[in-house]
């Protein structure tokens, strides 16, 4: 199947920046989407952002002008700059990979093992 490994979560202050960065491993034969979740303290889960095998980058607006995605599709990787971090944006982050592997048709989802961020006023 596929594994998702996460990194780079941690405590940082108001205003501050962390860097997520998530490797796929696994029978992959190809990934389509890439992207980082996040789940807050009773909240739903909510897509942070998101970015296809050919670049194109989808935020919450929540995130837009803060937050970058960036891939690479050679390494099956995926990062998530996060600048201005705010107390709001503390929750679990969950890496996310739309993949085909050698044993199933067809894309389905898979899900890292999260990693938490938080953010202090």
């Amino acid at each position: 199947q596929v594994q998702l490994v996460e990194s780079g979560g941690g405590l940082v202050q108001a205003g501050g920046s962390l860097r997520l960065s998530c490797a796929a491993s696994g029978s992959i034969v190809s990934i389509n989407a890439m992207g980082w979740y996040r789940q807050a303290p009773g909240k739903q889960r909510e897509l942070v952002a998101a970015i296809t095998s050919g670049g194109s980058t989808n935020y919450a607006d929540s995130v837009k002008g803060r937050f970058t995605i960036a891939r690479d599709n050679a390494k099956n990787t995926v990062h998530l700059q996060m600048n201005s971090l705010k107390p709001e944006d503390t929750a679990v982050y969950y890496c996310n990979a739309d993949a085909r592997t050698l044993y199933r048709v067809g894309y389905s989802p898979y899900w890292g093992q999260g990693t938490q961020v938080t953010v202090s006023s």
